[in-house]
């Protein structure tokens, strides 16, 4: 039977924690999304603290490469032209 190298569970160690990671970041970016999508649909003041807070994690999402930063870029433009939309027909 063949022996496992020692680099390659280390290697799948890692990727295993960075993917944990990953997957805590992206949660906490669709979390904040549904925050502030519930906050702007009541015309809730808080929306717009609410937006600062979404496009923050996001941008930090993007900055460590687990979302691409088109993504991040276009998730941000549709969330504020949603914010502008509400807040326009108020």
């Amino acid at each position: 039977m063949a022996k496992k190298q020692s680099s390659a569970e280390k290697r799948h160690r890692k990727s295993e924690e960075r993917r944990l990671r990953n997957k805590s970041t992206k949660s906490a970016v669709k979390t904040s999304v549904k925050k502030f999508v519930a906050l702007a649909q009541k015309k809730d003041p808080q929306a717009e603290a609410a937006l600062r807070e979404m496009i923050k994690k996001i941008d930090t999402a993007a900055g460590k490469g687990i979302i691409t930063k088109n993504a991040a870029a276009r998730k941000k433009s549709r969330m504020q032209k949603y914010y502008n939309s509400i807040k326009a027909a108020q």
